[in-house]
């Protein structure tokens, strides 16, 4: 019996450890809107420049997006057929554990604290006994807006979700907002027309 729970504790750490780095997708669109006329981007520095994050994230994060357009097919032009924008929202999270027992925290940190993505390594927490353990993190949000440059308005919205923490380590950090662009991105075109 104890040899099945050290097989199945691996696998339960991995488990675990997974579910925290994902992004948490959501998007909606316009049904009404011709997503396969949709060929070239540029992005829309009206809305860019609102957005309340530092200027080197705001690089970081285009560029990714550049990228995962590029890959989708499309074209950066002076006249567009979709703006992108973007906007971030973050907030702080308090959690309550009652810690009446022994226990070892895990998991990895990375986020965007006072400006955006940044990426600690795995951190460890300690064992112990003890009372309730309160401990705060910050959730961001990052918005990917595209625009019909004809209509001028919005025709798909990504939105991507996850727990945040500040670091020092830029390859982290911009391997993070790739992923995250990414992932937003993959759902675009919408599932129920793409396979039109």
């Amino acid at each position: 019996m104890k040899k099945n729970i050290f097989l199945f504790l691996p696998l339960a750490v991995l488990f675990m450890l997974s579910s925290c780095v994902s992004v948490r997708v959501v998007t909606d669109y316009d049904k009404n809107a011709d997503f396969n006329t949709y060929k070239s981007f540029a992005f829309y520095k009206t809305g860019i420049d609102q957005a309340q994050i530092s200027d080197l994230d705001k690089k970081r994060i285009l560029r990714a997006i550049e990228s995962e357009m590029g890959n989708r097919g499309f074209v950066k032009s002076e006249s567009p057929d979709l703006l992108v924008s973007i906007f971030t929202k973050e907030r702080e999270r308090v959690d309550i554990y009652n810690n009446f027992g022994w226990g070892m925290g895990w998991g990895p940190g990375w986020g965007w604290g006072p400006g955006w993505g940044f990426w600690n390594p795995w951190m460890w927490g300690g064992a112990g006994w003890g009372g309730p353990n309160v401990s705060t993190r910050t959730e961001g949000s990052l918005y990917i807006d595209l625009i019909d440059t004809k209509t001028k308005e919005l025709v798909w919205q990504g939105k991507g979700d996850g727990t945040l923490r500040t670091g020092n380590n830029i390859e982290k950090k911009e391997e993070r907002i790739r992923e995250f662009v990414s992932q937003i991105l993959e759902k675009y075109p919408p599932q129920a027309l793409a396979s039109n």
